[in-house]
C-alpha cells in the first residue's frame, strides 16, 4: 500500500474535479509549480492510480436509451473459480460486445463461499430486461460453464442514481459535465478514510 503524498491529493482532487484539467489549470489552483504536477500525474497514471472515463448518460439524465436498470447477483455452483470465469468469459468476443451493450457495471465477489457475478444491467423497459437476461445472458453463462452452473440468482431494480465514484451526485454537483466550480475542495473524497476532519464536515451537514 502506497500512501499519497500532499500534492499528488490536491492533483488528483482537481482531476476529479474535472478530469480535463490541463497541468498549467491545476498549477494555478494548487500552486503546484507546473513541471511538478506535469512529473506527478504521468506517475500516477502509470502506477495506475488515476483511470480517466468519459462517461454518456444514456438513462434519466442523459438520452434516455435505457428506461430500466436492474442488479443481478449470479451465484455460480462451487467449483467455479474467478479465474475459471476469467479465462473462460472475458476473453470471448461475443461476452465482451454483449457487456458494452447491456451491462453498466460488473464485479466478481463472494456469495455463501461461491463466486458471484454482480452487475447492473440496463435495458430499454423492464420487459425488455427479462428477455435479455433470460434470453441471452443464463443461455451464454450455460453454455460456458454446464447446466447447473448457476444455483441462485438475486434481482433488485433500481430507480434514480444518487452517486458515483464516491464523488459525482447528478442531482447536486454536476454541471457541465463535471462536478461545479463553487462545490467545496473537503466535500471532493480522496483517500481521507482515517483522516476526516469533522469540523469542516459539519458545515456542511
Amino acid at each position: 500500500m502506497r500512501e499519497l503524498d500532499q500534492n499528488e491529493v490536491k492533483i488528483i482532487r482537481e482531476l476529479i474535479r474535472n478530469p480535463r484539467a490541463s497541468d498549467n489549470h491545476i498549477a494555478k489552483r494548487t500552486r503546484i509549480p507546473v513541471m511538478t504536477v506535469n512529473r506527478k500525474r504521468k506517475k500516477l497514471e502509470k502506477e495506475k492510480f488515476l483511470r480517466y472515463y468519459a462517461s454518456l448518460d444514456k438513462g434519466e439524465f442523459g438520452l434516455h436509451i435505457f428506461g430500466a436498470k436492474q442488479l443481478y447477483i449470479i451465484k455460480f455452483k462451487i467449483g467455479i473459480t474467478r479465474k475459471k470465469y476469467l479465462e473462460v468469459m472475458e476473453i470471448d468476443n461475443r461476452w465482451r460486445m454483449f457487456n458494452c451493450r447491456y451491462i453498466s457495471m460488473a464485479y466478481l465477489g463472494e456469495k455463501d463461499g461461491h463466486l458471484a457475478l454482480i452487475m447492473v444491467l440496463d435495458s430499454k423497459d423492464g420487459a425488455h430486461l427479462v428477455e435479455e437476461f433470460n434470453g441471452k445472458i443464463v443461455p451464454f453463462l450455460t453454455e460456458k460453464f454446464g447446466k447447473n452452473a448457476v444455483e441462485e440468482i438475486t434481482t433488485t431494480s433500481l430507480s434514480k442514481l444518487i452517486r458515483v465514484h464516491h464523488n459525482y451526485l447528478p442531482y447536486t454537483n454536476l454541471e457541465d459535465g463535471k462536478i461545479k466550480e463553487d462545490w467545496p475542495d473537503e466535500m471532493i473524497f480522496v483517500n481521507e478514510v482515517n483522516n476526516i476532519n469533522n469540523k469542516k464536515l459539519e458545515t456542511f451537514l
